[in-house]
């Protein structure tokens, strides 16, 4: 596998290391999910568990969009992945799943999202279910998901082909 991340800077203000930190953890999914069939891609990890590489694609999809689109810039708009629903669709729902679909619309939010990101300061409070939170906040928490699942991603991926790394 070619790893063409950027490592994110040793320095730097604290807007500049926070994206660029979230910038890493978004190139570390593609990364894992790099030259994996659509199979490979649907492969689960364990009984019971629905976990897949797909399934993570679609599910960062959903993280970009509520945060950053619902909770940071207020729009209505609905969930993905019919998770009113199932809140788990991201995940349960991946056997039939378009592959191109899911990775359009996780490249769409990250898109959407850096583009509200580089609008607000990060003083900016957005509604969580009535609860104030800041766009500070949601940086953090969004690095926070992604570390998680990317952990994820790199023990599927080892599961997968054998590959491994950060």
């Amino acid at each position: 596998m070619n790893d063409s991340r950027t490592p994110p800077p040793l320095t730097g203000d604290e807007r500049t290391v926070l994206n660029n930190w979230l910038e890493w953890h978004r190139a570390t999914l593609a990364f894992k999910c790099a030259g994996l069939s659509e199979e490979q891609l649907r492969l689960r990890s364990a009984p019971p568990s629905t976990l897949s590489l797909l399934g993570l694609v679609r599910h960062l999809a959903h993280v970009e969009r509520v945060w950053f689109r619902r909770v940071l810039n207020g729009e209505d708009i609905p969930k993905l992945w019919d998770k009113d629903r199932d809140n788990d669709a991201d995940f349960n729902d991946v056997d039939t799943a378009s592959v191109k679909e899911a990775f359009a619309t996780w490249e769409e939010e990250i898109e959407l999202a850096r583009a509200i990101s580089a609008a607000k300061p990060l003083d900016a409070v957005g509604d969580r279910n009535g609860q104030e939170c800041s766009h500070r906040w949601i940086l953090v928490h969004m690095i926070e998901e992604y570390a998680r699942h990317n952990g994820h991603a790199d023990l599927l991926r080892e599961l997968i082909d054998g590959a491994t790394g950060d």
